[in-house]
């Protein structure tokens, strides 16, 4: 007779000191898949819901936010060499055969350098091609701490008027790195009145400004486990603000702010839907009570389309100061190919246009700027003709 092995005599055991017959071993423990890292995950929505494909904008668009030229330097989160060489995204004619096939009727080009970089971009594209490109200049942010800069500032955005520009954009760079040595000492605040005579210039000329100050909300907090940007922190450490010496969010808007209250003649439009698209109840504060100021939504459907209910109200509210944009261009140290275009601006078209539901935002893209997806808003034809060209055409005062 064999003699029970250590398990059956363990189970018969048990068996006994429960008082009652013996049981079948339980069934094994399925395997654990194998770990993951949180880039690798990238699940598929079981959701059964339309899908409209919007590959042509229901009406003709002007993109008052893009880059077609660009700094050619590392390190740009200061972007102060403006007079530097650039790159251009490629030549108008194709350009413009992209943009006819988008139904797209013109772009604002904001980063055209300025003094000879300004002049280049202004003959290649919007001087080719009128009514189809606008340039804007760029502060000489690089030159702030020369003697006599405000004057000379203010005098270099009348000489960027003459030359073509259409507008003025203002880089992160004021109220985020721009220091008293440029790269060095306490930094600048947005309403340092060294710049007076540059927004004054603007309000007279009509020349709007294009002003982007501050990111994301998440980017002014840690890099945890709660912050809901955390993958897009990791791949751009230099994008934490949350800690050395940089202000707090609100202290530089706050500062921007009275800007606009200083300079009620000059229109601003705050890009990115004024640097606060996760809070759009009080961006509304500040277009109520600032008339001067308008908004674009250029890289921030991510966070309009996760709540279209507000967002809606908010076009409703505002449609006749929000302003279609997209940013492109800009991402990395090589910017967006042609092709690209062709999926980029029918996700803004179907954002905008359709009712879709828990779409994705950011093409080829795992998480974008945070793992959640959007829903379309579907503005009806009034709103999505001003928000597409008729309220640019106004702020640009083109015929």
């Amino acid at each position: 007779m064999m003699r029970p092995t250590r398990r059956e005599a363990l189970t018969a055991l048990a068996g006994i000191t429960a008082g009652c017959t013996r049981r079948e071993p339980a069934a094994e423990t399925p395997k654990k898949a194998g770990a993951l890292s949180l880039s690798e995950y990238a699940p598929k929505s079981m959701l059964v819901v339309p899908e409209t494909k919007v590959e042509k904008a229901r009406f003709p668009v002007i993109d008052i936010h893009t880059h077609i030229s660009w700094l050619a330097a590392e390190g740009l989160g200061l972007q102060l060499a403006l007079s530097g060489k650039r790159y251009y995204l490629a030549p108008a004619e194709e350009i413009v055969a992209v943009m006819d096939g988008l139904n797209i009727r013109g772009m604002a080009n904001l980063t055209g350098g300025y003094g000879p970089s300004l002049q280049e971009g202004a003959d290649n594209y919007d001087r080719k091609f009128s009514g189809r490109f606008f340039t804007f200049v760029e502060p000489m942010f690089d030159q702030v701490n020369q003697p006599g800069y405000a004057k000379m500032q203010g005098d270099a955005v009348e000489e960027a008027h003459k030359q073509g520009a259409k507008g003025l954009k203002i880089l992160k760079s004021l109220g985020m790195y721009l220091r008293e040595n440029v790269t060095e000492g306490p930094l600048i605040k947005v309403d340092d009145p060294r710049f007076d005579p540059m927004w004054e210039a603007c309000g007279v000329l009509k020349m709007p400004v294009a002003i982007h100050v501050t990111d994301p909300a998440a980017f002014f907090y840690p890099p945890d486990r709660f912050n809901e940007r955390y993958e897009e922190m990791h791949n751009h450490p230099d994008w934490d603000f949350s800690g050395k010496d940089f202000p707090r969010k609100m202290e530089v808007l706050e500062a921007r702010n009275r800007v606009l209250a200083r300079h009620p003649k000059t229109q601003f439009l705050g890009l990115h839907i004024s640097n606060w698209p996760e809070n759009l109840g009080l961006v509304g504060e500040w277009m109520d009570k600032y008339p001067n100021l308008w908004v674009e939504i250029g890289a921030r459907i991510a966070e309009l389309g996760r709540q279209p209910r507000m967002a809606r109200k908010f076009f409703e509210k505002y449609q006749d100061r929000i302003l279609f944009g997209t940013d492109i261009f800009t991402r990395g140290k090589k910017a967006a190919d042609m092709a690209s275009l062709g999926r980029i601006y029918p996700i803004y078209y179907r954002f905008l246009e359709t009712e879709d539901e828990y779409f994705n935002y950011s093409p080829g893209a795992v998480g974008g700027s945070g793992r959640w997806r959007i829903y379309g808003l579907g503005l009806p034809n009034k709103i999505l003709r001003k928000v597409y060209n008729e309220n640019a055409k106004r702020l640009l005062s083109l015929a």
